[in-house]
């Protein structure tokens, strides 16, 4: 799939292309058992979240969906005709690579191995340590995330090049987006990118669109680094000098035993206040974010999240990426199916289907304002 080609715009002015990240840890493997007990998903966490403070919205309980299996075909039909139906262009895998080690593999393996559903995808490669971290016990290395050199850069990209040459394959330019979680921590990175865009030429994809990603930064500068473009999520908490009150607040409720707090009406405005960079940015949206059920107190909560609120972001998201180049017009949210943080499109049983349709009607409208 090129971005930029849904139907519901014209084919000179498409609209932008909704990227949804995706979590594949929703089915059990032997690592998680070992670690955290049998059974374990992403679930076990969600399912025992419980309210910290007065008015916490926890626990998200899914509706439509279901605790679902990530092995069930059926499930990931069903995301993808839910995706689909609500403007929702494409899904953005979570891919772990470890040293040639790879971890919660199976869905992509087996959406790339049937060819459904038939829905856009690309791959992100979470390129962090594993730790206990938001268990409560950070100085536990489960999986150190290591880079051997450029042989392990090959047995690497051979392992995705089956996803790279799939007809549903993200593609811009003509080449396959492939977007790296925190490229400043690979070393020497502009080499190790210039590496994988040759072998991309040489099985004959044309080459890579590398995307930076970095949770938090959004002044992350791609073009030192060799890559093509950037995105992030959270901005930067500006507790420092730009709401000096509410971090004192949220500090001392911190020491009382509760979660960080900063409100999401706060890190929208913070979010619509961004700069334009110089580079190719591409625009991030989050619907909700609440991780205290990993990190307990460690954790960061966002209260107040609405559909109204989500609906101001995706506009400003939208009219950020009508900036780009046609074709080149993409919108990230974080994320589709991130349950014990806090962070989903998928409908739970207090918004339903509200903030789906929100990337509905800001793709509709689009059409309407254009044709």
């Amino acid at each position: 799939m090129t971005a930029g080609g849904d139907s519901t715009g014209s084919d000179r002015d498409p609209p932008p292309t909704v990227v949804a990240f995706y979590l594949p840890q929703y089915h059990p493997i032997p690592e998680n058992d070992e670690w955290w007990g049998t059974g374990f998903t992403e679930w076990t966490n969600t399912a025992k979240a419980r309210p910290r403070f007065r008015g916490h919205y926890q626990p998200h309980v899914p509706r439509d969906l279901g605790f679902y299996d990530l092995r069930v075909p059926e499930t990931r039909a069903a995301q993808a005709a839910m995706a689909r139906d609500h403007g929702v262009s494409a899904f953005c895998y979570y891919h772990y690579w470890f040293a040639g080690r790879r971890i919660l593999e199976r869905p992509l393996d087996e959406v790339v191995a049937s060819g459904q559903p038939d829905l856009p995808f690309c791959v992100c490669w979470a390129n962090e340590s594993w730790t206990g971290i938001w268990h409560g016990a950070p100085r536990r290395m489960l999986i150190e995330q290591s880079y051997p050199g450029l042989d392990d850069h090959r047995a690497h990209f051979d392992s995705l090049l089956p996803s790279f040459a799939d007809r549903r394959y993200l593609r811009i330019d003509g080449k396959p987006l492939f977007m790296i979680y925190q490229p400043r921590q690979i070393p020497d990175l502009p080499r190790v990118v210039d590496f994988w865009r040759d072998l991309a030429q040489k099985a004959g994809l044309g080459g890579l669109h590398m995307v930076a990603w970095h949770p938090t930064d959004h002044t992350l500068d791609p073009r030192p680094l060799g890559m093509d473009a950037s995105s992030s999520g959270i901005p930067n908490l500006r507790y420092d000098w730009n709401r000096p009150v509410q971090k004192v607040v949220a500090t001392a409720l911190h020491r009382l035993g509760l979660p960080y707090l900063y409100r999401y009406a706060d890190m929208v405005a913070d979010l619509l206040g961004l700069e334009e960079p110089a580079h190719e940015r591409y625009p991030c949206v989050i619907p909700n974010w609440d991780n205290s059920p990993r990190s307990g107190q460690r954790g960061l909560v966002l209260p107040g999240s609405t559909p109204a609120l989500f609906r101001t972001q995706v506009d400003d998201a939208f009219d950020r990426a009508a900036k780009l180049p046609v074709g080149r017009r993409l919108v990230f949210v974080k994320s589709w199916n991130e349950w014990a943080e806090g962070n989903h499109l998928e409908p739970d049983m207090r918004d339903g289907l509200a903030y789906l349709e929100v990337v509905r009607d800001a793709v509709r409208r689009w059409g309407e304002r254009r044709n």
